[in-house]
């Protein structure tokens, strides 16, 4: 893949000068826990989710961007084999590259760490030590994939540590993907870490593989803000929920003759409806399914309305695309608490709000059940919306971003 370095103004804009203390304190850090070292720099974003939820895991496609919320550290290679990362908040990080088989899977970063080297050895890729200091700005248990930018950060240490830059995105998001599945027992797409890796907003496609083109879109071209409303209600404990969405449409897929939705029409599933409620006896499945379909086509209308600058219909369609998520997809609320709806309660307020707005959307983002949401509004309202927001959320869980043109990169100082 095509390196590309990038420095501080470039990376950053008009929050260079923040960035660059925040750059200063991973070295003061990093001395203070290693001592004295030759340091390189690296930094992988959040990501935001702008239409198509929950439909990479069936072969289907996605609008997502990459935020200016990142992870970042400082780090040097060692000679013994061994990653130790120390990340603030969090408790260090240590894996032998040399013996991967003696760390246990289900314990948190470790286990990502570790079922990342082994992912990077099954491709073909070199592994080896290194030691690092991290922090981060993106929101943990808030949709904007903070694992998945922990995870692209250390593909990155390794690709430039070990690789000459040979990695490509697409194995990094591989990586992640295998990570996740093989050593955290979750069923992860690869969206999450394709947004992180490759920077800007990105069509995405996984009907077949993994293919991906950068689109030139910003909000800040309609004059418009992204907000993430964090509702203050993690998801670490959702995995079944999660789970449970792309083994309903396995399910329906399978009772098709196919493996995944993609490899089936929408044509097919309506026309045999009947017949397959009886086989399968889960209608949310079918529901689920149809939502896949859909959400498919409203992704490549927005594409086409990104291409046509037609701010009004990108905002329909992801506000089409939000409404089907919840009653559709299924995954505004955790079934097992029905009482606890903190998202449909924060996207009721917002578009009591957006009722005043002369244009705007808001929806589900991420993964659902619990979390945040997006909200995309006129600039003019930001104060507004901020200060009814916080009455019932809190001004510390209002999020004001911008989509961010690097992916996870190595950046010059």
């Amino acid at each position: 893949m095509n390196v590309t370095k990038p420095d501080i103004e470039a990376l950053y804009g008009e929050e260079s000068e923040r960035a660059r203390k925040r750059y200063a304190h991973l070295q003061e850090k990093f001395t203070e826990e290693f001592g004295e070292a030759e340091l390189r720099y690296f930094s992988a974003p959040g990501r935001t989710e702008i239409i198509g939820n929950h439909t990479d895991h069936n072969g289907g496609q996605i609008l997502a961007g990459s935020i200016t919320l990142d992870t970042i550290c400082a780090a040097a290679p060692t000679d013994d084999g061994i990653i130790t990362i120390v990340s603030e908040g969090y408790r260090p990080v240590s894996v032998d590259t040399k013996a991967l088989s003696e760390t246990p899977k289900e314990d948190g970063s470790k286990s990502l760490v570790a079922g990342m080297a082994e992912a990077a050895e099954n491709f073909g890729y070199k592994v080896g030590g290194f030691r690092a200091y991290v922090t981060s700005e993106v929101i943990a248990s808030a949709g904007v994939s903070s694992s998945a930018s922990f995870e692209m950060l250390v593909c990155t240490v390794l690709n430039a540590f070990y690789n000459e830059g040979k990695m490509s995105i697409a194995d990094y998001a591989r990586m992640g993907q295998y990570a996740e599945n093989h050593w955290w027992n979750k069923s992860s797409g690869l969206m999450d870490q394709m947004a992180c890796a490759a920077g800007g907003v990105i069509f995405l496609d996984f009907s077949e593989g993994v293919r991906y083109e950068t689109i030139d879109f910003s909000f800040d071209d309609y004059d418009m803000d992204l907000f993430i409303l964090n509702t203050g209600k993690g998801h670490a404990d959702l995995t079944e929920e999660y789970s449970s969405i792309p083994h309903e449409m396995y399910a329906v897929a399978e009772k098709l003759g196919e493996s995944r939705l993609a490899d089936v029409s929408e044509l097919v599933l309506l026309t045999t409806l009947g017949g397959m409620r009886e086989k399968l006896g889960n209608d949310r499945a079918l529901l689920r399914a149809l939502h896949f379909f859909e959400e498919n086509k409203r992704v490549n209308e927005a594409r086409e309305a990104v291409a046509a600058g037609n701010s009004d219909k990108l905002l329909q369609l992801m506000g089409e695309s939000g409404k089907s998520s919840y009653e559709w997809l299924q995954n505004a609320y955790c079934t097992e608490d029905t009482k606890e709806q903190s998202i449909p309660l924060a996207l009721c307020l917002t578009e009591l709000f957006l009722k005043r707005c002369a244009r705007g959307t808001c929806r589900i983002h991420g993964g659902g059940f619990a979390g945040v949401i997006m909200a995309i509004l006129p600039k003019e309202e930001r104060e507004d919306y901020t200060a009814f927001m916080s009455q019932f959320f809190g001004k510390e869980n209002i999020y004001r971003m911008g989509l961010r043109r690097y992916g996870a990169v190595e950046v010059s100082l």
